[in-house]
């Protein structure tokens, strides 16, 4: 007579590769460019783990757009120098910290206020998904530096900013970067719903 296998569920085990490679991830970005980071907390108060997160509003903030409408955005400024990242169909461009707090002023005031464009901004507080450095093999998925940033170089220089408040001259100062970034999101908003729309359309037979 054989004996029943054991109906006590195996304990949880953790992923020491899996957390291994998030650990290896975090201290790239804080030992090559001093840039702070987070994993997600877990619950019942377990050790904090799973993706890396980059903290936002400390060296820099973020403008969140739809893919195509970032890739429009670069052709457009031929001078944006800042890192740029893709996490599916979103690109996420690096803005001088602070930036969040004026986007909705400068949406106002170019005005594009009330009007909806899927376009966001991350600042103080928030957080990003950590794009595998560069040269680092990324599973499928995973954010994805376009424009990496430097190992060992401020980040700050390179970002838009307002004219004048440390933003370079040769680099497309922040109300640029909003207007055609807000310009780009409409015009990709009003392509998708008319194709949607002819979609939509019954076929006509004669």
């Amino acid at each position: 007579m054989t004996t029943p296998p054991s109906q006590v569920p195996l304990p949880r085990t953790r992923m020491p590769f899996a957390n291994g490679i998030a650990q290896s991830i975090a201290q790239w970005y804080e030992h090559e460019l001093g840039w702070a980071t987070a994993n997600w907390a877990t619950a019942e108060g377990l050790p904090a783990q799973g993706p890396v997160q980059l903290l936002t509003g400390l060296r820099f903030d973020v403008l969140e757009l739809p893919s195509d409408a970032g890739f429009a955005v670069l052709r457009r400024l031929r001078g944006l120098t800042g890192p740029v990242a893709l996490l599916g169909r979103r690109m996420r461009l690096l803005v001088a910290a602070g930036s969040a707090e004026e986007l909705p002023g400068l949406l106002d005031w170019l005005e594009w206020g009330g009007v909806a464009l899927d376009l966001r901004a991350i600042g103080a507080g928030g957080r990003m998904a950590a794009p595998t450095p560069p040269g680092w093999t990324s599973s499928q998925g995973a954010a994805m530096w376009l424009r990496p940033p430097e190992p060992r170089h401020e980040v700050e220089p390179m970002l838009p900013a307002f004219a004048g408040l440390g933003c370079r001259a040769e680099t497309p100062d922040l109300v640029r970067l909003v207007g055609t970034a807000a310009t780009e999101c409409h015009r990709a908003r009003l392509l998708h719903s008319n194709f949607a729309d002819a979609n939509a359309q019954p076929l006509a037979f004669s």
